[in-house]
């Protein structure tokens, strides 16, 4: 009997925390302070999605979890690093991530700001040792790929910047500005997610633009699906302060449409993310287009 997909995220999400330990040995000395701060940030809950994206996406060339794990924790760690930024006071000033103090709170400022940096880093500390994969060139292509993903000048840095830059000149809001602020800020690291595994798998040209166009569409629809719940959730269940965006002047999907035409187009872009798989990859991504479904209804 197959699982569900809620059920295969439950059971990949439960091995991979089980693993992450691994990463961060403490030492007890003063300096391994930050370490436990990086810990604490990685460890704190999360739905382990770009993980499991980098998993699913190799399975499908016949990958395993262990083929998959080092480049997942390396890119969950560079994800915790942005969040931990992202709360800081001078950004998003935010006293709750996945439910729990963030790492500010839980430490203190300047341990969070070393926390990220250091969590940025080892993310590359990690793609580059060869336990992460014998071929040179396939650590060097992830390592290309994922400071593109993550840098200022087409990626998650660039996006943040945008971000607090319409947030300071709304005047400058339109359709294009949020979809390019959604597209660096919060698609570039899903779509590093797929890529990463096709990349591992050895991916024709073909699938792995497959796969990049399907990241597109979920990206956009996890962004639309994030500014809903900022309206309509449970902060119980979504673990982080809800309304912030309207009380900041934030320009959001919600705001630039109302919610009745967010939620129209979150549903189309995740028709066509699973319409694109389905042509490409048939019934071998059941799972992807199960999760592309999770994004827009689940409840965090």
């Amino acid at each position: 009997m197959s699982m569900t997909f809620k059920e295969a995220l439950a059971s990949y999400t439960e091995e991979f925390n089980t693993r992450l330990p691994e990463f961060f040995p403490l030492s007890g000395k003063p300096e391994g302070r930050v370490v436990e701060a990086m810990k604490y940030s990685v460890m704190n809950g999360g739905k382990r999605l770009r993980p499991f994206l980098v998993n699913e996406t190799g399975k499908l060339f016949g990958k395993s979890f262990e083929e998959t794990l080092r480049p997942a924790v390396s890119l969950e760690c560079l994800h915790s690093y942005s969040l931990i930024h992202d709360d800081l006071p001078a950004m998003d000033n935010d006293d709750l991530r996945r439910g729990k103090p963030t790492c500010h709170k839980a430490f203190d400022e300047a341990t969070a700001i070393l926390a990220g940096d250091g969590l940025l880093t080892y993310a590359f500390e990690i793609l580059s040792d060869p336990k992460t994969n014998l071929s040179t060139e396939i650590r060097l292509s992830l390592m290309a790929l994922l400071s593109n993903a993550a840098g200022a000048f087409n990626g998650m840095v660039a996006g943040q910047m945008l971000d607090l830059y319409a947030e300071r000149a709304p005047e400058n809001n339109s359709e294009t500005m949020i979809k390019h602020i959604e597209e660096m800020k919060t698609g570039r690291l899903i779509r590093y997610a797929c890529e990463a595994g096709a990349v591992l798998g050895g991916a024709s040209p073909a699938e792995l633009q497959t796969l990049s166009d399907y990241a597109r569409k979920i990206g956009i629809a996890f962004q639309i699906a994030d500014d809903i719940l900022d309206v309509e959730g449970e902060q119980a269940l979504v673990g982080k302060t809800l309304h912030k965006d309207a009380a900041q002047g934030k320009m959001t999907f919600v705001s630039l449409y109302g919610l009745d035409k967010a939620k129209q187009l979150e549903q189309t872009c995740i028709d066509e993310a699973k319409q694109l798989l389905t042509r490409q990859f048939g019934t071998k991504a059941q799972t992807l287009c199960a999760l592309a479904d999770f994004i827009i209804t689940r409840k965090y």
